[in-house]
C-alpha cells in the first residue's frame, strides 16, 4: 500500500531456519509445519525520557515493534493501570483493552500488517478473546473475517465476535479442533491467517505488555512477571520485552517468569517439572474441563520456546485447582475488580504469598464469562 511500507522483517523456522518474507502469506514453516519466528534486525532502544509525548497506544513503542509506521490501525490499545493489590503484587488491568482482554495488543499487529498485505479474507481461532480481538481489528481494518471457536465458548464471545462484523464458525470438539478447521481454511489462496499462536507478529503486539510497566516503574522491572499460560503468547512477549530492554541496557537483570496454568490442564507445567519437554510430543493431548478455558491449551505449539524461556529467566510454573481460581475471582471482586476466571490464575498463584515484588495481568472482564458457579 502506498501510504504504509511492507514489513522488512522476515519470518525464521526455529526448529530448522527456514526462512520466508512476512510480505507472504507464509502462515507455518513449510519444513517442519511449525510457527514462525521474526527476525527483525536490530532494534533501537526506547527512550524512556522522550515518551512522555507521544501516542497513547503500543505505538509509542514504535523503536521495537517490527512494523514502521504511519499505522493506521489502532483503538487506542495499551497504556493499562497498574495497581497494587497487596505490598509486593501489583495488578495491570489489562481487561480495560477496547475488547476487554489483553489480546488486543497482538491482535492490532496482526490486523495493521493484514491491511498492508491486502488478503482476500481473514481466519483465527480462538477460545474466545483472541478472536474477539481479531474480530475487532479487523472490522477497523475494513477486512473480512471468520473465527473458528470450539464448542462450548462462552456465548458473550462468540456474541462480541459477530458483533463486530465477524462471523463466528464453531467447530464441534475442543480448541484443538476449532485451530486444525482454521488451518485448513487458511490454506486457501488470499487468505491471511491471523494466528495468536503461529504468527509472530502478535508476539510483538504483546511484548508491550512489559514495556509499559517498564515506563510505569520509572525505567525498572519488578522481581517476577507471573503469566497465564497456555499458548504462550504473553509469556514469549514478555521474554521478547525483557530481553530488548537487557540488551540496550535500560534494565540490569531480567525479571523471573512465573508461568501459571490450570491444574486440570497443565502440560507445560508437568514437563517443566520433568525437565523434559519431550513429554508433549507423547498421546494426542487432552484438555480437561476447567473454568480457566482461555489457557486450556494441551499441546501447544510453542512449548519447547516457553519451557526454554520459563528456565532462562530462573521462573518457575505453577498450578491453580478450580477452587483457587473461583476464591481468587471473588476475592478480586471484592477488591473492586470483576475478572474473567482464566485471567484470576495469576492472582489464584500468587496472591499474598509473595515475599518479593510481582506484577500480575488481570487479562479479561468478568463480563465475558461471568462470576464462576
Amino acid at each position: 500500500m502506498a501510504d504504509t511500507p511492507l514489513p522488512a522483517a522476515s519470518y525464521l523456522c526455529p526448529r530448522d531456519g527456514s526462512r520466508s518474507g512476512s510480505a507472504l502469506l507464509d502462515w507455518c514453516c513449510p519444513v517442519c509445519g511449525g510457527p514462525w519466528d521474526l527476525d527483525t534486525g536490530p532494534l533501537a532502544p526506547v527512550p524512556l525520557d522522550a515518551l512522555a509525548g507521544r501516542v497513547d497506544s503500543l505505538w509509542r513503542y514504535e523503536e521495537v515493534l517490527p512494523l514502521a509506521g504511519p499505522a493506521a490501525v489502532s483503538l487506542g490499545e495499551g497504556r493499562t493501570p497498574l495497581v497494587p493489590l497487596t505490598g509486593h503484587v501489583s495488578a495491570k488491568l489489562d481487561f480495560l483493552m477496547p475488547t476487554l482482554s489483553f489480546k488486543d495488543r497482538g491482535a492490532v499487529m496482526l490486523a495493521e500488517l493484514a491491511r498492508r498485505l491486502s488478503p482476500d479474507r481473514v481466519v483465527a481461532d480462538s477460545s474466545g478473546n483472541a478472536g474477539t480481538a481479531v474480530a475487532a481489528y479487523c472490522a477497523r481494518a475494513g477486512l473480512p473475517c471468520t473465527v473458528y471457536v470450539p464448542e462450548g465458548t462462552s456465548p458473550g464471545k462468540t456474541e462480541q465476535i459477530r458483533a463486530h462484523g465477524a462471523r463466528p464458525e464453531t467447530v464441534p470438539g475442543d480448541r484443538e479442533a476449532a485451530s486444525a478447521a482454521a488451518r485448513a481454511a487458511a490454506d486457501a489462496p488470499g487468505t491471511f491467517y491471523a494466528s495468536h499462536v503461529f504468527n509472530p507478529y502478535f508476539l510483538h503486539g504483546t511484548k508491550t505488555y512489559v514495556y509499559e510497566i517498564w515506563e510505569e516503574r520509572g525505567g525498572t522491572l519488578p522481581d517476577a512477571l507471573a503469566v497465564p499460560v497456555g499458548n504462550g503468547t504473553l509469556l514469549l512477549g514478555a521474554a521478547l520485552a525483557t530481553a530488548e530492554l537487557l540488551a540496550h541496557g535500560l534494565i540490569d537483570r531480567r525479571p523471573a517468569l512465573i508461568a501459571v496454568q490450570a491444574e486440570a490442564v497443565s502440560p507445560l507445567a508437568a514437563a517443566f517439572r520433568a525437565g523434559a519437554a519431550g513429554l508433549l510430543d507423547d498421546g494426542p493431548g487432552r484438555a480437561l474441563p476447567t473454568l480457566a478455558e482461555g489457557i486450556a491449551i494441551p499441546r501447544p505449539p510453542r512449548a519447547r520456546q516457553i519451557l526454554a524461556a520459563v528456565r532462562d529467566s530462573g521462573g518457575t510454573f505453577l498450578t491453580v485447582t478450580e477452587d483457587q481460581i473461583r476464591a481468587a475471582q471473588k476475592d478480586l471482586a471484592g477488591r473492586g475488580l470483576f475478572v474473567e476466571t482464566t485471567g484470576v490464575a495469576c492472582w489464584a498463584a500468587v496472591g499474598g504469598t509473595t515475599d518479593r515484588s510481582v506484577v500480575v495481568p488481570l487479562c479479561g472482564a468478568g463480563l465475558k464469562t461471568g462470576l464462576a458457579p
